[in-house]
């Protein structure tokens, strides 16, 4: 074969050679169909490497076939003129605008609309569009990985081809031209969509530095038609770089706005669309203003590429939530951080006083359990069932925040938060060192609530069932049920080791949702709204409104997550009645208060038989497993959302336990006065 005469039965010249001889000559469907066959002959992994030449240098396989299509085109007139024929009709019968400025890029208004838009997307089959180059574009590269393919090719054999391809006959229309102007129109429809969300009222709130009629939102559009107008002279394309620079200036004023002042979904998402689209633009002004030739097929492929990639990223609803949620994540995880410094000791004074405040909480739980088992021996139908436990459960937790009392389990979450701020913060060294001193504070910490919410607990609950019986003559539990809630607790013979699991996740969310609603009251600045009200002012006074305010701030995480807290452990067990599936929740605290009443019922010597004392290390193993999942649950997020490097984890491992090693007492107890 004449352009393969060392191997004139290889498969990438004959599979060519069919293609060329089968070029549509009408028919834009007929000729995309024949592009996307090209491509994928394009693509095969079969080199055509020295078919002409033993001395020809090494290639990718695709640019070695580059090779041979550009000599067959060299050497096959006929053959060139179809293709360049091909070319010109599919380019004057497809538009580029939705390939350049909006495929990759977030179409919806806000967030929601966004997921909701890609999941129909995802489940819903898509109407074909043959007179748009977007469709095209994931026809011929359906998988994410060949973004970084077409990245590699060759822009000088680009260049050679289309030149050969790329210049028909007057009076077809030339390829060049119309993607010029495709990229010019994108360009202008992408300064008027970012422009419109960067001036939309809450991204204007947040960069006051910058007046109205500053904004470089508004220059924007005068910019590109300033480019448009001169077909992107230089000049232009450097006041449009500038412009984009400004611009990105404000997204970063009004981001660091967010980190003080709250977080929004819908915000962050407009703010991501537009760095996004300023990036577009960017890129686009470079294809626009790169010199014919391969310094314009270099840039042209980086915006392909580049616009392939997110093509396929911007299919995924969970790609989206990351992205979108980890400004949110981590200012719920600060604000809950801020929440757990409260719980952790150094001095020896702060332990004591952790533990009497735990003891404080110890007997509120006392009084939640016997209510608890009050309200459940009602003939209440399920609904009303769980709004009577989960209030119980609700205004326990609210009273324990009220009177300034701790509850054991709700620290690991929020101490978490304070540990993973310490490990985001500060170069390795300074890292190393401020999760070396803060670890053992957060163990002899919740080792002092521990030890005060068990150590009031159970004589609490056993004089609230000492003192029932003896005003009423009858034990607080019956037999039956005291036994059932012993049996209930043992470690392998019940699910309590299970269900102390979900709690642990239960508490977890709680937390959460308390981080989530003091960004909601700072995001929508309800402080400022209660100390300006009129009606508050007039009753409270200037001051009382205001230290209002300041209460809702300081009361509002810890309201959200108990609140949260109470209604979701009362919700497992009527899920699990509502399903047919074993659900229940096992929280250490109101786990020992259960056992000292049903202890107080079935009497003395009941207490020291085998099935009570393992139901005991059965309540024990449920707070390891409290802590411990709640725990790993806030800081893996916590850490995630920060940003830290997963490799960092052995070196601070090794730096805790050097400091248990050196000094364990630490861990335990505050230091020696």
């Amino acid at each position: 074969m004449q352009y393969a005469p060392r191997a004139p039965g290889n498969p990438a010249v004959r599979d060519l050679y069919r293609l060329l001889r089968d070029v549509p000559e009408d028919g834009l469907e007929s000729r995309l169909d024949w592009v996307e066959r090209w491509m994928a002959w394009l693509r095969e992994r079969i080199s055509a490497h020295a078919l002409v030449d033993a001395a020809e240098p090494e290639a990718p396989p695709a640019d070695t076939r580059l090779t041979l299509m550009i000599r067959i085109m060299e050497g096959e007139p006929a053959m060139r003129a179809a293709v360049t024929r091909l070319v010109s009709a599919v380019c004057d019968g497809s538009r580029g605008l939705k390939l350049f400025a909006q495929v990759g890029l977030p179409a919806g208004q806000g967030f929601l609309s966004e997921v909701s838009d890609r999941l129909a997307r995802t489940l819903l089959p898509s109407p074909p569009e043959p007179g748009k180059l977007s469709e095209l574009l994931l026809r011929l590269f359906p998988v994410p990985e060949d973004a970084v393919w077409l990245a590699l090719l060759s822009p000088a054999l680009l260049t050679k081809l289309a030149t050969l391809v790329g210049e028909p006959l007057p009076p077809a229309p030339v390829p060049a031209a119309r993607v010029r102007s495709d990229l010019m129109d994108a360009l202008m429809l992408l300064a008027v969509q970012t422009a419109a969300l960067g001036t939309m009222e809450d991204v204007r709130d947040r960069a006051p530095e910058t007046s109205f009629r500053a904004s470089p939102f508004l220059r924007l559009r005068m910019v590109c038609d300033a480019v448009l107008a001169r077909d992107a002279a230089s000049d232009t394309l450097r006041d449009l770089a500038t412009c984009v620079d400004d611009c990105r200036l404000v997204v970063v004023s009004v981001s660091r706005h967010l980190e003080a002042s709250g977080v929004s979904v819908d915000l962050v998402y407009r703010l991501e669309r537009i760095r996004r689209s300023l990036e577009r633009m960017e890129a686009i002004a470079r294809v626009l203003g790169a010199p014919r030739g391969e310094p314009r097929w270099r840039e042209a492929l980086g915006l392909l590429s580049d616009l392939l990639r997110r093509a396929h990223a911007d299919r995924s609803v969970g790609e989206l939530v990351r992205r979108n949620a980890r400004m949110l994540a981590r200012k719920i995880i600060e604000r809950a951080g801020h929440s757990g410094e409260h719980y952790i000791t150094s001095t020896r004074a702060e332990f004591h006083a952790m533990v009497h405040s735990a003891a404080g909480g110890g007997l509120v739980t006392a009084v939640a359990v016997a209510s608890k088992f009050a309200l459940t021996a009602l003939a209440l139908a399920p609904f009303f069932s769980w709004l009577a436990v989960g209030l119980n459960y609700a205004v326990a937790f609210l009273l324990i925040q009220v009177l300034g009392f701790t509850l054991a389990t709700k620290q690991p979450s929020v101490t978490a938060a304070t540990l993973a701020g310490a490990v985001g913060e500060g170069a390795r060294g300074d890292r190393l060192s401020s999760l070396v001193d803060i670890i053992p504070r957060i163990t002899r910490s919740q080792l002092a609530a521990f030890t005060g919410n068990l150590g009031c607990v159970l004589p609490a609950a056993v004089a609230l069932a000492l003192a029932w019986q003896a005003a009423r003559g009858t034990p607080f539990l019956s037999p039956a049920k005291a036994q059932a809630t012993v049996d209930s607790m043992h470690p392998w013979k019940s699910g309590s080791l299970p269900y102390a699991a979900l709690t642990g996740v239960l508490l977890w969310l709680s937390s959460v949702a308390g981080g989530w609603l003091e960004n909601f009251v700072v995001y929508r600045r309800l402080p400022e709204a209660l100390a300006h009200h009129r009606v508050l002012r007039r009753v409270l006074g200037v001051g009382g409104a205001q230290r209002l305010a300041d209460g809702l701030v300081h009361m509002a995480s810890g309201v959200g997550a108990s609140v949260t807290l109470g209604f979701l452990l009362a919700l497992m067990n009527v899920l699990g009645r509502f399903f047919g599936l074993p659900l229940d929740i096992r929280h250490v605290t109101f786990a020992l208060g259960s056992m000292a009443m049903a202890g107080g019922a079935l009497g003395p010597q009941a207490v020291l038989q085998p099935d009570f004392l393992m139901a005991l290390v059965g309540v024990g193993l449920i707070g390891v497993i409290n802590f411990t999942v709640s725990f790993s649950l806030a800081l893996g997020v916590a850490v995630r959302a920060r940003d830290v490097p997963v490799g960092e984890a052995l070196p601070f491992l090794r730096a805790v336990g050097a400091r248990f090693l050196a000094d364990p007492r630490s861990f335990f107890l505050p230091p020696r006065a």
